[in-house]
């Protein structure tokens, strides 16, 4: 079983900004795309950015391109979400995930296997 943990939410203002952690026990986690989705308070959740394997390719939802960068150390089993220029919008709960099949991407949470327990995210006008 894959254990995620995500951490580095809290409570800030617009503008200002946060990076979340997420840390993997998965053995092979470099060869795992990784995601980042979020699920506002009577929302749907929903995707908002992944890295492949190598950390070559990111990919963002179009809410937070530009503001949201998405990195990953291997070699500490983490993947990171930088967030920039925070709006309330952005206000959720922010969920780490695992892709299910090994050194392929996916953009949909039914492509990922694991989840952490989220990480509470929010912003104030």
């Amino acid at each position: 079983q894959v254990h995620l943990v995500e951490s580095g939410g809290g409570l800030v203002r617009a503008g200002d900004s946060l990076t979340l952690t997420c840390a993997s026990s998965e053995r092979t986690f470099e060869l795992y795309t990784m995601g980042w989705f979020r699920q506002a308070p009577g929302k749907e959740r929903e995707f908002v950015a992944a890295i492949s394997w190598r950390a070559v390719d990111k990919w963002y939802t179009d809410a937070v391109k530009g503001r949201f960068t998405i990195s990953r150390d291997n070699g500490k089993n983490s993947v990171y979400l930088q967030m920039n220029s925070l709006k309330p919008s952005d206000t959720a709960i922010y969920f780490c995930a695992q892709l299910r099949e090994q050194v392929t991407y996916g953009l949909r949470e039914e492509d990922y296997a694991y989840w952490g327990q989220g990480t509470q995210v929010t912003v104030s006008s």
